[in-house]
């Protein structure tokens, strides 16, 4: 991943919401289990002084993503057009087949894709930037077949 990420603005709210509850919540809570096992006396073979402090190390390594998540982040703002774009949520149609899947375009950071969240990185994601509503897309799998998408609507 580059540098630059695209986020929505749903995204860098999710975020910024994240890194206070690790900042004023967790972070203070494992540190203070680590007082309490320091407290307790021979660290070596103290486990919950050792958990905790794997969990601290973990929890300030999130918080130093994010930060430069947010410190990189393109806030990407839904534009009035009718292209597809990282915010758009697109109702495509596979070829072949009776049901509509809907998408939503999202940065790499945010892609969910069980929630129906993907990024723009993805393959699917690449073929339909750009895109209007009655365009198709097309991709390619990892066997070398193709897929393709109509694109039913876009918002």
């Amino acid at each position: 991943m580059t540098d630059q990420q695209y986020l929505t603005p749903e995204g860098k709210v999710a975020l910024e919401k994240e890194i206070q509850e690790l900042r004023d919540v967790r972070r203070p809570d494992i540190a203070k289990k680590m007082q309490e096992a320091v407290a307790e006396g021979d660290l070596k073979e103290n486990a919950d002084y050792h958990d905790a402090r794997e969990k601290l190390g973990f929890i300030d390594g999130r918080i130093q993503e994010i930060e430069q998540t947010l410190r990189n982040a393109i806030v990407v703002e839904k534009r009035d057009t009718d292209r597809i774009q990282v915010g758009s949520t697109v109702t495509l149609l596979e070829d072949g087949e009776d049901q509509t899947e809907v998408f939503t375009i999202v940065g790499a950071r945010e892609a969910k894709p069980t929630e129906g969240k993907i990024s723009n990185e993805s393959p699917l994601g690449q073929a339909l930037l750009g895109k209007r509503k009655g365009d198709k897309a097309v991709i390619t799998t990892p066997e070398g077949s193709t897929i393709t998408f109509k694109i039913r609507k876009v918002e």
